[in-house]
């Protein structure tokens, strides 16, 4: 059992910059592929970003490339999602999941969530 923990959302202004943290609890976070995705008030959950197990493939969503920037660092088995140039429509709970490969989650095919963290982008 993988718990995933995210910490870093909180409230800034439209073109401001936010890094999003995800700790994982187990030992064997290599072996998942990591990513992100974020649920706007009355929409559905949408994928926003995916980094492979080895980290040498990542993948986004349209509406946020060139903007942010998803990373994993092995010895603190934690994933970061830097969101730079925010718009308001980033605004949602943000979600870490892992899953068997970097492919499989960017499709939906999670393992593991996290309980999400808030990112509020105000004009």
């Amino acid at each position: 059992q993988v718990q995933l923990r995210e910490s870093g959302g909180g409230l800034v202004a439209a073109g401001d910059s936010l890094s999003l943290s995800c700790a994982a609890s187990e030992g064997t976070f290599s072996q998942y592929g990591m990513g992100w995705f974020r649920q706007a008030p009355g929409k559905e959950r949408e994928f926003v970003a995916v980094i492979s197990r080895n980290g040498l493939w990542r993948n986004y969503a349209e509406s946020v490339k060139g903007r942010f920037t998803i990373s994993r660092d092995y010895a603190k088995t934690t994933v970061y999602l830097q969101m730079n140039s925010l718009k308001p429509e980033d605004t949602a709970i943000y979600y870490c999941a892992a899953g068997p490969t970097g492919q499989a989650l960017a499709a939906g095919e999670a393992d593991y969530w996290g309980q999400g963290t808030q990112v509020t982008v105000s004009s």
